[in-house]
């Protein structure tokens, strides 16, 4: 009897309070996919799969290993060869290393400005837009909640498009079709052994998993996010960014758990970024005389923002904790990326691995963090510079010349071109791809730019750089911008009225490029206001610049 009046009680309670003010409903609709989800088993070791115990060939005589290292919302402020988080405090040497012996593609840009789209335009060597794939994928729940849990205001609020819900698929059918040929197939046609880890967020159902899509093994998670510890762990410090909806659907729902090859879900036995390295060393090394692809997606310094008690100790001097935390989750990613260059080192595989680093977006505005993306304007869920302009780096000591740099613009999808060059693989020619080898430029074979126009889309929202010129079309609000790069690279001067003939030329180039995109695959759920010159911790004030982001 006791327990039927607390429960009664504990209910009446969330009627009234719910979570920060959530009705029961809600409150539900909240947790509902974490209590909906698959049992987590304890940690299990891993066994990968070897390769001979002898070297056939000398490393240097094989075709290169290639390694991706995929950060997740990765600003361009937070390595500290671009700046560095804590006024330049927070140093990356390991990363930074990987320029400085290796190539940097100084204008990198993301496949688009969220991370499903763009990890299918790196996968697949082609704009995502032409099979369909234009959003990242979310459940329906988490985008019902989104208006719901947005600070209240007086600006403009997220729209969640109900009518569009029947058109949806599940959650699960919401990836790369399998028509599509990965870099992980292509790679493995030419004898590469493929090994996935991490986050995948690419689609779970069958025929869309990694280990469906070309990789021999796979050990991560399907879905877009994952704790990197349990929330009361000691060994963690978190911080929960209240004003965003996103991340109180994270805390609400989120696992620590990963699964190999589509098993059972188990816990991983560290803190999930050294998890994943060190498994990648195991990966490396049982490998070590045999070609092999490995794709390495950290979900760091993506949210829910947690870090090792350790790593955050080490920053005492950056007194904003959220800062801290996420300056300690960066901490936590350079450490990993320096053991596997170490690694590939002992196993004297260095010279002759192409390992591409980069990050999947730009900085987030919902960490509420105003600098990660400095010195440009605009966040992830933008294509302003900030949202797209990412660091990109190549590091192959056999081939590409320490020191190098390409400042024309290159995307994301030309890792798949200059990856599959680098193995001896044709690309396929039975559709269109978009990326380009650009090993010739990097080592000075080719001059000029890989690219002379490159497009990014999202609903109503479509964009061009040209040259050096960049527009933005936007529906809603309805607006145009153009931009000279060349002289205004932070976007801040409007040129849209004063060249009316170059806003023609730019808008004729995206409706010719748009004519040859496939048609979306789900429709877009939610519209919402991103204030271009804000954080997600600010409202947006009459007279700002923003756009308003379909997803």
């Amino acid at each position: 009897m006791k327990r039927g009046l607390w429960i009664g009680g504990a209910l009446a309670g969330l009627v009234v309070l719910g979570f920060g003010g959530l009705a029961l409903k809600d409150y539900v609709i909240l947790h509902i996919a974490g209590w909906r989800g698959p049992k987590v088993g304890p940690n299990r070791e891993v066994i990968w799969d070897a390769g001979p115990a002898t070297p056939t060939a000398a490393p240097s005589d094989r075709p290169p290993n290639v390694i991706v290292i995929l950060a997740d919302d990765l600003g361009f402020n937070d390595i500290s060869l671009n700046g560095g988080l804590g006024n330049g405090t927070v140093r990356t040497p390991n990363i930074d290393g990987l320029a400085q012996t290796g190539a940097v593609l100084a204008t990198g840009y993301a496949g688009n400005a969220t991370c499903s789209p763009s990890r299918a335009a790196l996968m697949t060597g082609r704009y995502p837009t032409r099979f369909g794939f234009e959003f990242t994928a979310v459940p329906i729940q988490m985008a019902q909640l989104i208006p719901t849990l947005a600070p209240r205001g007086d600006g403009p609020r997220p729209v969640f498009r109900r009518d569009r819900v029947k058109d949806t698929p599940p959650y699960e059918q919401m990836g790369v079709p399998a028509s599509e040929i990965t870099l992980a197939e292509l790679m493995q046609g030419r004898g590469y052994h493929t090994i996935h880890l991490g986050k995948w967020h690419l689609g779970e159902t069958d025929g869309m998993r990694p280990e469906q899509q070309g990789f021999d093994e796979s050990l991560g998670f399907i879905v877009g996010a994952q704790m990197f510890l349990p929330a009361n762990d000691p060994k963690v410090v978190n911080s929960r960014q209240d004003f965003d909806p996103i991340d109180k659907f994270l805390w609400a729902n989120l696992p620590y758990s990963v699964q190999y090859n589509g098993g059972d879900r188990f816990h991983p036995n560290a803190y999930m970024t050294d998890y994943l390295t060190d498994q990648a060393l195991a990966g490396i090394r049982a490998n070590r005389n045999r070609p092999f692809f490995m794709y390495l997606a950290y979900n760091a310094p993506h949210t829910p923002l947690q870090a090792l008690k350790s790593d955050y100790d080490a920053l005492s001097h950056i007194t904003n904790h959220r800062e801290r935390v996420y300056a300690a989750m960066i901490v936590a990613l350079d450490r990993g990326v320096g053991r596997i260059m170490a690694e590939l080192k002992a196993q004297g595989l260095d010279e002759n691995t192409l390992v591409v680093f980069t990050s999947d977006n730009g900085g987030a505005n919902y960490l509420g963090l105003p600098q990660i993306n400095k010195p440009f304007r605009g966040w992830k869920l933008t294509f302003f510079e900030g949202g797209i302009r990412v660091p990109y780096f190549m590091h192959w000591p056999k081939r590409i010349p320490a020191g190098a740099q390409l400042t024309a613009p290159v995307s994301h999808f030309d890792i798949y071109a200059t990856a599959a060059a680098a193995a001896g693989a044709a690309l396929p020619a039975d559709r269109k791809m978009d990326g380009v080898d650009l090993s010739p430029f990097l080592t000075g074979a080719v001059s000029g730019r890989p690219h002379t126009s490159l497009f990014w889309r999202s609903g109503g929202y479509r964009v061009v750089r040209s040259g050096d010129w960049k527009l933005q079309v936007l529906d809603r609000p309805k607006r145009t911008w153009l931009f000279d790069l060349a002289s205004d690279p932070t976007e801040r001067h409007d040129l849209s009225a004063r060249r009316p003939d170059i806003v023609a030329a730019l808008t004729a180039e995206l409706e010719a490029h748009n004519a040859h995109q496939g048609r979306t695959m789900w429709p877009a759920l939610v519209e919402a206001p991103v204030g271009v010159d804000r954080t997600g911790e600010e409202r947006i004030q009459p007279g700002d610049t923003y756009v308003t982001w379909s997803n």
